[in-house]
């Protein structure tokens, strides 16, 4: 019994690339920019008027990155010790 290797080529059912409609774009991207920017704004004040959003002070800003930094670091310390 011989089985099919995954190198093996399959039939060719699609078209060409070049014969393929040219992708439309969806969502926000078939939107013009200032649409996005608008629909965007609105997501964050609603988050904000519910008592879901956070402003993160300067100081939560710092221990994050502290925090960040610290954590890519690890890997590589851990392997300067051995």
């Amino acid at each position: 019994m011989q089985t099919s290797s995954p190198t093996t080529k399959r039939p060719a059912n699609r078209t060409n690339a070049a014969e393929a409609k040219p992708k439309r774009a969806r969502g926000f991207a078939a939107m013009d920019p200032e649409t996005q920017r608008r629909i965007a704004s609105e997501g964050g004040k609603a988050s904000h008027q519910s008592g879901r959003g956070h402003r993160f002070t300067s100081e939560e800003a710092r221990a994050a990155g502290r925090k960040g930094g610290q954590a890519t670091r690890r890997p590589l310390q851990s392997s300067q010790a051995a």
